[in-house]
């Protein structure tokens, strides 16, 4: 299952979920995604081509 993730000044981020391994997961993510929950945070590591982390810091 892919996703795809708008960054602002950066661009478009494809991220690829696995509910077949970790459904519960997934099924929270892409709800909180629905309700934009994670807009207007900031992602603090990025190693390209591997994987992302972001998230608010109070939230």
């Amino acid at each position: 299952m892919n996703i795809i993730i708008s960054v602002v000044n950066f661009g478009d981020i494809t991220a690829e979920l696995y509910p077949e391994y970790a459904p519960k997961t997934v099924e929270s993510f892409v709800n909180l995604i629905k309700t934009t929950f994670f807009d207007g945070l900031i992602f603090h590591r990025v190693i390209p081509g591997f994987m992302i982390q972001g998230g608010g810091y109070t939230r």
